[in-house]
C-alpha cells in the first residue's frame, strides 16, 4: 500500500500529468479539496473507488483516512492543486505518515504559476531582463512568514514576484513593493488559470489593485510583478545563439 500525493494541475482537468493520471486511475481510494481539485478528474478514479473530500477535514481526521486504507492494503491518491512542491501542505502529511511507517511517493503537477504565465503569454525569464523568479505570498491570516522574507526584503532584489494566497490583501502588496518597483512596474493577475471562467488582469502597480478590486478577485489567483511581463527590447538568448561556441 502507497499512498500517491498526485499534483492535480491548476484548474483544467486535462492539464494533470500522464502519470498522475494513471496512478489515480489505479488507486482505490482518492482523497482531493473538493473547493480546489476539479470534479472531472475523479471520473478517472476506478468505479469502486473510495472517494473523501478533504475540504472540511483537518490533519488528525485525513491521517486516520490514510491509515484505514493502509490497514485495508488500497492505494491511496491524494489529490492536491497544483504542484505538491509549493504551497500544497504535504510536509506535515509526509510527517504523520513517516511516524506511521506508511509509504508514500510524490507525482509532480503543473503548478499555478506556469498555468498563469501561459495565460499572459510571457515568459517569465528574459535574458538582460530578468534571471529570477520568487514564489512567495504574505502573512496574513496565515501561517507567519520567515523572517526576512517579508515583501519589504524581497522586493530589494527586483525580481519577478509571483505572489499564491495574496488577491484579497492586494492593496497591502502593493504598498509593500511601490518602493522597490516603482508605480509604472508591470503587474498581473491571474486568476482560475486554466479554468472556463479564467480571468486575466494586466497593468502596473499603480494601477492593478484597482483592477483587482474592481473584478472582485479575491481567491485562486496569483499576482505577478516584475519588468519581464513586459519586456520587449532584450538580447536573443544565448541558447540558440549563431555565435556561441558548439561543441
Amino acid at each position: 500500500m502507497t499512498v500517491y500525493f498526485i499534483g492535480a494541475g491548476p484548474g483544467a482537468a486535462d492539464l494533470i500529468t500522464v502519470r498522475g493520471a494513471r496512478t489515480l486511475a489505479r488507486c482505490g481510494v482518492c482523497l482531493y479539496a473538493g473547493s480546489l481539485v476539479p470534479r472531472e478528474l475523479l471520473a478517472e478514479c476506478p468505479p469502486d473507488a473510495r472517494l473523501v473530500d478533504t475540504a472540511n477535514l483537518n490533519l488528525d481526521q485525513i491521517t486516520d483516512e490514510f491509515a484505514r486504507a493502509h490497514e485495508a492494503g488500497r492505494d491511496v491518491a491524494r489529490l492536491h492543486s497544483g504542484d505538491p512542491s509549493v504551497f500544497s501542505a504535504v510536509a506535515e502529511q509526509m510527517r504523520r505518515l513517516d511516524a506511521l511507517g506508511i509509504p508514500y511517493e510524490i507525482v509532480p503537477g503543473v503548478p499555478s504559476f506556469a498555468a498563469a504565465a501561459a495565460a499572459l503569454g510571457r515568459e517569465l525569464t528574459v535574458p538582460a531582463v530578468g534571471q529570477t523568479v520568487i514564489l512567495t505570498r504574505i502573512a496574513q491570516q496565515a501561517t507567519p512568514m520567515p523572517p526576512g522574507e517579508d515583501l519589504a526584503t524581497l522586493g530589494r532584489s527586483g525580481a519577478l514576484l509571483v505572489l499564491h494566497l495574496a488577491a484579497r490583501y492586494v492593496d497591502r502588496v502593493v504598498a509593500e513593493l511601490l518602493p522597490h518597483y516603482g508605480p509604472e512596474c508591470p503587474a498581473a493577475v491571474v486568476a482560475m488559470a486554466s479554468r472556463p471562467d479564467e480571468l486575466v488582469l494586466r497593468g502596473t502597480l499603480d494601477d492593478i489593485a484597482g483592477q483587482v478590486k474592481a473584478a472582485g478577485v479575491v481567491r485562486t489567483a496569483v499576482i505577478v510583478v516584475g519588468r519581464t511581463l513586459a519586456a520587449e527590447q532584450f538580447p536573443d538568448s544565448h541558447l540558440y545563439s549563431t555565435a556561441r561556441d558548439r561543441v
